[in-house]
């Protein structure tokens, strides 16, 4: 009997190894490779996908309706292709607006991007705070719904800008990006009231932080910079949990898609390598016109 009992405790105290988790990460283009960059940091142990819609990019020009079937057909396709067990939607355009469908349909969690007005608020002292987004962005009734609730007391600037998530992907694919251009995309932010000026800017689309560096230099004056991936990377380990040192190495390869590939060149590639996404592929879903 005494036997028994020691077996038995033997086997509930041994560690069941848990089985690689697979996290798919979603962007109308190359700026959520910012986000993938964290989560990974966050979960070594996991199975990364990345699936870039450049076939809908950018998604700026897609009115709400359009948006809405396009990014669920998106998905229907990758979820049913890639079995993730989290999904995280790295677009705070798509996100302001999709993911309430998206829970509704899929019985998988999804982790949304939407300005961190929150953050930005809490941590300005000149009561001036910009948050740099996409038209689409600035446009939505939740991120005016967000400033209401969390920034009533402060200046928010509001910055839709037209073409700085375009110059990201231009730059990370190896273009030739001007500095003026860059400037133009961000001067708006940089407020100055009654002596008091900007001293946060919020960067709420994952696309920018792909220019930040260069962003910090060309600035006026200094501001603290937002970035939202590591609050996306800590929201990914709340539903998932911590990542699992038990888990066995298991040799899957970090995989790109892409729905359309037609910007692939040999410097994006070289980009993505260094994301740890080795394997490239296309899933085609072209944009219905």
């Amino acid at each position: 009997m005494q036997v028994d009992l020691l077996a038995g405790t033997a086997c509930r105290s041994a560690a069941i190894p848990r089985r690689q988790p697979t996290i798919l990460v979603f962007d109308s283009g190359l700026g959520g490779l910012t986000v993938l960059g964290a989560t990974m940091a966050a979960h070594p142990d996991a199975r990364m996908i990345y699936a870039a819609d450049d076939a809908g990019f950018p998604y700026g020009r897609l009115d709400e309706p359009r948006l809405i079937d396009r990014v669920m057909a998106v998905m229907e396709r990758l979820i049913a292709r890639c079995g993730p067990d989290l999904v995280v939607i790295a677009c705070n355009t798509a996100s302001t607006l999709v993911l309430p469908a998206l829970r509704a349909r899929f019985a998988i969690p999804f982790v949304g991007t939407v300005p961190a007005i929150k953050p930005a608020a809490a941590l300005t002292r000149s009561g001036l705070i910009s948050v740099l987004a996409t038209p689409g962005t600035v446009a939505r009734d939740y991120t005016r719904g967000l400033i209401q609730t969390y920034a009533a007391s402060c200046k928010v600037t509001l910055v839709g800008s037209t073409g700085l998530a375009a110059l990201a992907e231009a730059a990370l694919k190896g273009d030739p990006v001007d500095d003026e251009a860059i400037l133009r995309e961000i001067a708006p932010c940089f407020v100055e009231i009654d002596g008091a000026r900007t001293d946060v800017v919020t960067l709420s689309c994952t696309h920018y932080p792909l220019l930040l560096e260069r962003m910090k230099r060309l600035a006026p004056w200094p501001v603290a910079w937002i970035d939202p991936a590591p609050a996306i990377a800590r929201r990914v380990t709340q539903l998932l949990g911590p990542a699992q040192p038990d888990i066995p190495s298991i040799p899957t390869e970090s995989l790109a898609l892409f729905t359309s590939g037609a910007g692939l060149t040999g410097p994006l590639r070289i980009a993505l390598a260094g994301y740890g996404l080795a394997g490239v592929d296309i899933e085609a879903i072209p944009l219905a016109h």
